[in-house]
């Protein structure tokens, strides 16, 4: 019987794409919607994955994932959005007037 793999894990920074912008970060996430609880459940590949409970329709999910980000991060709605993959489960989301470092901080903080 083969074994079922993972696709979740604990959040190991150096797994993560972040990248330095000038007024920022951008980061890859996958999105899982529909779920029992906002949170982030670990790594895949090389994107943050949480989870949400919007379901994938009108733009509830981007919204919800917008709104978690700027939740967790202590920052106005305004300071995140979505540069990459508005209808797909992988994006990536920018997050304004923070460093790479602050926001390592706050996931191992968080997690």
């Amino acid at each position: 019987m083969p074994k079922k793999m993972k696709t979740s894990r604990t959040v190991n920074a150096s797994e993560l794409d972040i990248r330095e912008l000038p007024d920022g970060i951008a980061f890859k996430v996958r999105v899982q919607p529909r779920s029992s609880k906002n949170a982030i459940t670990g790594i895949m590949g090389d994107s943050l994955k949480i989870n949400l409970t919007s379901p994938p329709v009108d733009g509830e999910a981007n919204a919800a994932c917008l709104a978690f980000f700027a939740a967790y991060m202590g920052l106005p709605k305004s300071a995140v959005s979505i540069i990459g993959g508005q209808k797909n489960r992988s994006k990536i989301i920018k997050i304004t007037g923070v460093d790479k470092n602050i926001f390592l901080n706050n996931l191992s903080g968080g997690i």
